[in-house]
């Protein structure tokens, strides 16, 4: 037998060389980037010119290179996703902090220290390819591990839970959040009649909506934005003992949103926001990482937690089982081609390895036949799993054959089993300790199509959240239901919506329904809805801080690296406290550009030339996390006449951005009162520069700062 140091370099050294044979899957030679070739490897004479029956004559039938490159071009798109349609992606490795032995028998939850290559897509739910990133929606957080006993995809999302219960309602939900069949819109929005009739009929709703009008579906960044499982899973270790499980990731950088006004803002400015600082922060090197934490509970002990686990539209409070960190997932390369590798890429529920198993959930039992049956259709044929991106790194061996797409050739004249024909010998069960083996279980009730009493609960979970939240957030959750019902023409969808959120809290109701025309809210009228099943009264906890929208920060989330922040000059700005603010903000790994009236440069007071990054007409303030403005008597004098300059900084100051203003810069803010928070007064006095680059630090590092006072009189 193998000493355990040798074993463990062996798995080491598979581990490190999963990478390497991952290139060795390319199923084409690096092709010569010097000519071109036709798909079959013929050379082109010429790629500009079809061949024509002399030079003013028609167009001949026989020219192959134009008859190839017209057809792959009018093929070259693929269905779009039904859901999920929009997304970006990256390649990284996830790092085992200890073994989880105790727990499960998946290999690469085995070995601490351990190294497993993954690819990640985040996603928007509603949107189609073309929307923008910062709409208000749930999103995808899809991981696949390429472990070495098969490939292990965790498909999870942006919240905790969903908004249905049961796949049977899975169509019904994205049929009424898409655009409205008749005329095809609203593109990538909730705020439209057809979802919330169809949420203010379905109660189940209320608490993945309740997560929806916060600013969990405004996300800062991918890098800023949280991860779970939704579903509870199964561990089960090598001697059978089963734990269900709850998957959660952390990001390093903290949990950071945008504001709704912000959000709409970057979208016409940006539609690809969130991609492209997802790709500009590995390009840059400063890699996302996120934390892997789990919640376990003993399987016979978890009916008395209170809470049912089968039900997708709840979640475990941390404060109920707290989450065990066992792991950092890094993303560190940047895809090679976004088609191959980011569209392409197949993610399913149902790929597990040894040591992990389903539970009884009854959307998870849906989307596991839903999954296959969708890449099936979109990536044309049952072949998808030989795609490069999708192609496990450990060996397969099988006898599907044949099929659309087929790219590996199976060798030798047997494709079926038990055969003595191939290798002289039949393949054999082996008694269950090798391979993926599911939980026993018994079942002895009979058929129906009825759900668990515990999924009547509709109420006390929304309304766990909507407690636990700050009065800020709290602000901004009444501010998004009352815009979205507001973009709602029938007045009974309103009237019906906010009966329903008198069940989660009255004050809430009342608040929403201000400004919508509507009846006062009736609890009671809500509970003669169709759809409509009591509360339970199930809850556990009044409030719980893991939930609030300012969860207590960490040291990593309190860095400013990648931040960007935008320095608005004019002809004359002192450039001395600037240069020793930018030069400490650069050290801290924070992003600057120079924001002027136009492109070009502009004079500094000592007659120096500063280049311009952006005009102020194309980057406005939405585009940046904080705004420094430098002194001189001359700038300011002509920042203050210059609207879109005053805009700029009054935005900021309205969307609670850290700002620094310098000598007479402090004009721009015309606020009455004390200094508000988050707001950096100082002079070009070379003596206050580094307390000041220190204050400015600490309060991007803050990244949102309020109430503010004087909100009233700045520009909108």
């Amino acid at each position: 037998m193998p000493s355990t140091k040798t074993d463990a370099r062996r798995k080491a050294k598979a581990s490190d060389s999963l990478a390497a044979k991952h290139k060795q899957l390319e199923p084409y030679l690096q092709p010569n980037e010097n000519q071109l070739t036709t798909a079959q490897g013929v050379v082109v004479a010429d790629n500009h010119n079809s061949l024509k029956a002399g030079a003013g004559g028609p167009t001949l039938l026989e020219d192959f290179v134009l008859r190839e490159k017209l057809t792959h071009f009018d093929h070259e798109r693929i269905p779009e996703r039904v859901v999920h349609a929009r997304g970006a992606g990256a390649h990284g490795h996830f790092e085992l902090y200890k073994s989880m032995s105790q727990y499960t028998r998946a290999d690469f939850l085995q070995e601490a220290g351990g190294r497993t290559p993954v690819f990640v897509r985040f996603s928007t739910f509603a949107g189609e390819r073309g929307s923008a990133d910062t709409v208000r929606d749930l999103r995808g957080f899809a991981v696949k591990f390429y472990t070495r006993e098969g490939n292990y995809d965790l498909v999870g999302a942006s919240f905790p839970v969903f908004y249905v219960q049961d796949a049977m309602k899975l169509p019904d939900l994205v049929h009424a959040l898409k655009p409205e069949p008749h005329h095809g819109m609203p593109q990538a929005s909730s705020a439209h009649d057809s979802f919330w009739d169809f949420a203010s009929l379905l109660p189940e709703t209320t608490h993945a909506l309740m997560w929806l009008m916060s600013g969990r579906a405004l996300p800062r960044s991918l890098r800023m934005m949280e991860g779970f499982g939704v579903h509870s899973f199964r561990f089960i270790n090598a001697h059978g003992a089963v734990h269900v499980v709850k998957f959660h990731w952390k990001p390093r950088l903290g949990r950071h949103a945008l504001y709704a006004d912000e959000a709409r803002q970057i979208a016409g400015c940006d539609p690809d926001f969130h991609r492209r600082d997802l790709w500009e922060a590995i390009a840059q090197g400063q890699f996302p990482e996120w934390e892997l934490g789990m919640q376990l509970v003993d399987e016979n002990k978890a009916a008395a937690l209170g809470v049912d686990l089968l039900d997708a539209t709840k979640l475990l409070p941390e404060e109920l089982v707290p989450v065990l960190p066992v792991g950092r997932l890094v993303l560190n390369r940047n895809p090679d081609n976004y088609f191959a590798e980011t569209e392409q890429s197949a993610f399913h529920p149902g790929h597990l390895v040894p040591g992990i198993d389903f539970s009884s959930d009854p959307l998870l039992q849906g989307r596991l036949f839903a999954y296959s049956d969708a890449q099936v259709a979109r990536l044309g044929g049952p072949n998808h799993h030989e795609l490069p991106i999708n192609r496990s790194l450990c060996p397969m061996h099988n006898f599907m054959r044949d099929g659309a797409h087929r790219m590996g050739i199976a060798r030798g004249a047997v494709n079926y089993e038990p055969n003595s024909l191939g290798n002289g010998m039949e393949f054999r069960v082996d008694g269950g300790q090798h391979g993926f083996q599911p939980v026993p279980e018994n079942f002895e009730s009979p058929k129906t199509r009825r759900r668990s009493p515990g999924f009547d609960d509709h109420f006390s979970q929304a309304t766990l959240f909507w407690n636990s939240q700050p009065p800020a957030e709290r602000d901004e959750v009444v501010a998004a239901f009352q815009y979205e019902l507001s973009r709602v023409e029938s007045a009974a969808v309103r009237q019906r919506m906010v009966d329903n959120l008198a069940h989660v809290d009255l004050r809430l109701a009342r608040k929403v329904a201000e400004p919508l025309g509507i009846g006062a809210p009736d609890p009671r009228a809500a509970a003669g809805q169709a759809g409509f099943r009591d509360s339970c009264g199930n809850a556990t906890l009044e409030s719980a801080p893991s939930l609030a929208a300012d969860h207590a920060p960490t040291a990593a989330s309190l860095a400013i690296a990648t931040r960007k922040i935008a320095i608005l000059v004019a002809n004359g700005v002192e450039v001395g406290a600037m240069k020793v603010l930018q030069q400490a903000l650069h050290e801290h790994g924070a992003v600057t550009r120079v924001i002027a009236a136009q492109l070009g440069v502009v004079t500094t007071s000592s007659g120096q030339q500063l280049t311009v990054d952006h005009p102020l007409s194309t980057m406005p303030s939405v585009m940046f996390d904080a705004v420094m403005v430098p002194g001189g008597a001359a700038s300011t004098e002509r920042l203050s006449r210059h609207g879109e300059a005053v805009r700029f900084v009054h935005e900021a100051y309205r969307h609670g951005k850290a700002l620094c203003l310098i000598g007479e810069s402090e004009r721009l803010l015309r606020l009455p009162g004390s200094p508000a928070p988050g707001v950096v007064r100082g002079t070009n006095d070379p003596v206050g520069r580094l307390p000041m680059a220190q204050a400015f630090i600490a309060a991007i590092a803050r990244h949102r700062h309020g109430p503010r006072p004087g909100l009233d009189g700045t520009p909108s």
